[in-house]
C-alpha cells in the first residue's frame, strides 16, 4: 500500500507589517519574501491526506492565493532600473546638493507603491551590507540607529504640517506643538542623525491644495529635497496636481526643474542651497493590447499568475490559451491590481463551487470589486475606473499570441 504523502508544512502568515515606521519597515523588508506557497498536490493525492491534513492544505492554498508575488512587468523594469540608478547615485554623492528626485506617476492599482518599496528594500540590503549595518556617518562613540530609507505614506487629506509628522512618526520621534519650520528642521535632523538615504513620499497627491497652504506644499517638497536624501514621489498625476508649482520642463532631460529659492530664504524653509532641484518622471500604466509584443508581455504575466494558483482541475494554458488573454484584458484593462482582484476572487469561487478552475463562464459571474480596496483614497484617484461590462462578446484585437511560438526556428537575415 502506498504510504500517504506527507502533511504539507503551513504556518499562517503574520500580521502584515506596518512600513509606516522604522520598526515595520525592518520586518517587511526582511521577510518580505518568506511565504512559501502551497505545495501542488492532485486531487488524489489531496483525498489520501488524513482530514486534519486536508484542512491544513486547504487553509494553505487559500493564503496562497491571497498571496500573489509581485512580478515584474516591462512596465515596472523601466520603473525599477530608473529608479535603482537615482538611489545609487544619490546615495553616493558626498556634497551637499541637491539629489535628484524622482516621480512615479501611474494610476490607483498599477503596482507604483509595491515597485517602489522593493527597489528602496534591496537597495536598502545592499547599502547596509556594504556599510556592515553600521551607519558610516555616525559619531564615534554612539551607536546611532541607521534607517538608510523611509517609508511615509500620505495622510488622507493631508497638510503639510500633518506630512512633516507622518514622516517623524516613522522615526518614532513626539512632534507635539511644533510649527511647520520646526517640525521640517526636525526631519532634517533625524534623516541626518539616522543615515537616511532615501524617502519614499506615498500617496502625496493626497496633499491638498488650499490657497493658504499652496506655498506651505511647495516649500514642504523643495525643503524635503535639500535633505542629503534622494526624494521619491508616488501618485495619481503628481505634475496635474499643482504639487510642482511653477515646475518647468527641462526640453533636453524632460526632468522637472523647479526653481531655486531666492535668496535670503531661512533654512527652516529647506534652502540649503541655491541649486535648482529637478524630478525625472516615470510613467508606470497599464499592460496594453494592441500589438503582438504587448500581447505577448501580457501572457507571460498570465503564466506567472497561473503558475501561483492550486486548483485540482486547472489544465495547462488555463489563463493562456484561446480567448482567456483578451477576455482578462478587457475586464480589467491591463490592470495588475484589478487582474489580481478578479483572479484571487475567481480561485475562491473555483474551490466553493467545486470546479476547481478558471473559466471565463465562471469569472463572468464575479464583479470586480474596487470599493474595500485598503488604505485607498478615491478622492485622490487611487481608486481605478472599472472598464465597462459588456454583455456580448467584443472583437477581439486582431494580434495573434506569439508567446508559446517555437523560438528555435530560422531567423530570416537582413538582405
Amino acid at each position: 500500500m502506498t504510504p500517504s504523502p506527507p502533511a504539507p508544512p503551513f504556518v499562517l502568515p503574520p500580521d502584515p507589517a506596518d512600513r509606516q515606521t522604522a520598526d515595520g519597515w525592518r520586518q517587511w523588508r526582511l521577510h518580505r519574501h518568506d511565504f512559501v506557497p502551497a505545495p501542488r498536490l492532485t486531487r488524489s493525492e489531496f483525498t489520501e491526506l488524513s482530514r486534519r491534513e486536508q484542512a491544513l492544505y486547504e487553509l494553505h492554498r487559500e493564503a496562497t492565493h491571497s498571496n500573489f508575488p509581485l512580478q515584474e512587468t516591462p512596465m515596472s523594469r523601466a520603473v525599477a532600473e530608473l529608479m535603482r540608478a537615482r538611489l545609487r547615485r544619490g546615495a553616493l554623492k558626498q556634497n551637499p546638493t541637491t539629489r535628484r528626485g524622482l516621480i512615479i506617476n501611474g494610476g490607483g492599482c498599477q503596482g507604483k507603491t509595491e515597485t517602489a518599496c522593493e527597489v528602496a528594500a534591496a537597495f536598502e540590503d545592499s547599502w547596509l551590507a556594504l556599510h556592515h549595518q553600521l551607519h558610516p556617518g555616525a559619531i564615534p562613540g554612539t551607536r546611532d540607529l541607521h534607517l538608510p530609507v523611509a517609508y511615509v505614506q500620505t495622510p488622507v487629506t493631508a497638510k503639510p504640517k500633518s506630512t512633516c509628522k507622518a514622516v517623524l512618526d516613522f522615526y518614532g520621534v513626539d512632534h507635539k506643538r511644533m510649527d511647520l519650520p520646526a517640525l521640517i528642521r526636525a526631519v532634517r535632523r533625524h534623516v541626518h542623525a539616522h543615515g537616511t538615504r532615501v524617502i519614499l513620499l506615498d500617496d502625496i497627491t493626497r496633499l491638498k491644495l488650499h490657497r493658504l497652504d499652496d506655498q506651505d506644499v511647495f516649500d514642504l517638497i523643495k525643503g524635503f529635497m535639500d535633505m542629503s536624501a534622494t526624494l521619491i514621489l508616488i501618485g495619481v498625476d503628481v505634475p496635474a496636481s499643482g504639487l510642482l508649482r511653477d515646475a518647468v520642463r527641462d526640453p533636453r532631460t524632460g526632468d522637472w526643474v523647479l526653481p531655486a529659492p531666492p535668496a535670503g530664504t531661512p533654512a527652516s524653509e529647506g534652502a540649503e542651497t541655491q541649486h535648482q532641484r529637478r524630478f525625472t518622471q516615470v510613467h508606470l500604466g497599464p499592460f496594453g493590447y494592441t500589438s503582438a509584443a504587448e500581447v505577448t508581455a501580457f501572457t507571460e504575466h498570465l503564466m506567472g499568475v497561473e503558475d501561483h494558483l492550486r486548483l485540482f482541475d486547472a489544465a495547462p494554458g488555463m489563463l493562456t490559451c484561446g480567448d482567456m488573454p483578451a477576455y482578462l484584458h478587457e475586464r480589467t484593462g491591463g490592470v495588475v491590481g484589478l487582474l489580481e482582484c478578479l483572479i484571487e476572487d475567481g480561485a475562491e469561487a473555483a474551490i466553493d463551487s467545486g470546479e476547481e478552475q478558471l473559466t471565463v463562464e465562471l469569472l463572468d459571474q464575479i464583479a470586480i470589486s474596487v470599493e474595500g480596496l485598503p488604505n485607498r483614497d478615491a478622492a485622490a484617484g487611487e481608486i481605478p475606473l472599472l472598464p465597462p461590462r459588456h454583455p456580448a462578446p467584443t472583437v477581439r484585437p486582431p494580434v495573434r499570441n506569439t508567446v508559446l511560438d517555437d523560438r528555435t526556428s530560422a531567423v530570416t537575415l537582413p538582405g
